[in-house]
């Protein structure tokens, strides 16, 4: 992990985004205090983004049963 000045990173900041493009962590200090960590981005999709086939399930369809339950009840 790379650690850093506020203006140390406002002065050379592209060489700090590049560390973080390879695959760095850089701890960003304020009057000698942690305020900010600059992570790389991950680069796989999240579990639940990932497009996946839909679960088919012979037999009755919930949303059309709900659906006629609710004209039942108006």
């Amino acid at each position: 992990m790379k650690e850093t000045t506020l203006t140390e990173l406002r002065n050379h900041v592209k060489d700090y985004f590049d560390a973080v493009e390879g695959g760095s962590t850089v701890r960003v200090f304020r009057n000698g205090r942690p305020i900010a960590e600059i992570v790389p981005v991950r680069s796989e999709v999240l579990s639940w983004k990932q497009h996946r086939t839909p679960l088919t399930i012979k037999g009755l369809s919930l949303g059309l049963e709900i659906l006629a339950d609710r004209d039942e009840l108006a």
